[in-house]
């Protein structure tokens, strides 16, 4: 049994993810901003920890981390906010990165989305574009540092049932946000899946085969 830690645990892949690792066995505890969503997370079989990353610091943050086997980033601003974008998804994720060594939790795992890259190609006039720079910037700096990562980054997320298979590298198409949290589950569980990006769609690669081919 691991225990891991999940960043933005009240989001529908967080949820997800909550429900398979507890049934595998981990222990999982789940950083939420607001109180009010402790009883949805522990309802997965988590257990809710109330840390709002976006206003803590590193060494804050790392008080939450310290003990867990594992931390995954599954958390965001949801757009509309260009500050917050960046205040979230780039600085606080940024910060987590530095929180897990600070406590040496060295296995990370970081939900991002297809696509994300420093050379994105969004104009910066689109809506999108903070939220672009915001990942590509934290998906870099992760591969920058000593931590034992993991980059998942699923194509255009539906609330479809999880299928178990998915599509390893295709650049267009929706996948299951029920199938992105059993990714994640079998990146943890893979030590394959350590220092790759994976970028899928649904497909049909059984999901436990998501890290065998060549990184």
């Amino acid at each position: 049994m691991s225990l891991i830690a999940i960043i933005g645990g009240h989001g529908k892949v967080a949820l997800h993810l909550s429900r398979i690792l507890v049934r595998e066995g981990h222990a999982v505890t789940s950083l939420i901003r607001n109180p009010d969503h402790g009883p949805a997370v522990e309802a997965t079989g988590a257990t809710a920890l109330v840390a709002d990353v976006e206003n803590l610091s590193a060494t804050q943050i790392s008080e939450s981390l310290a003990g867990h086997d594992a931390v995954v980033w599954s958390a965001g601003a949801g757009g509309g906010n260009p500050d917050r974008t960046y205040a979230v998804d780039r600085d606080a994720a940024i910060r987590s990165m530095d929180a897990a060594q600070l406590v040496g939790v060295l296995r990370y795992v970081m939900v991002s989305y297809q696509g994300a890259r420093l050379d994105h190609g969004v104009p910066e006039d689109s809506g999108f574009f903070p939220y672009a720079q915001a990942k590509a910037a934290a998906d870099e700096h992760l591969r920058g540092t000593a931590l034992d990562w993991t980059i998942v980054a699923p194509g255009r997320l539906t609330d479809d049932p999880g299928t178990g298979r998915i599509a390893v590298g295709a650049d267009t198409g929706g996948v299951a946000r029920e199938d992105v949290a059993a990714v994640v589950a079998q990146a943890l569980a893979d030590p394959r899946s350590v220092g790759r990006t994976l970028g899928f769609t649904g497909g049909d690669t059984p999901i436990a085969d998501a890290f065998a081919g060549p990184a």
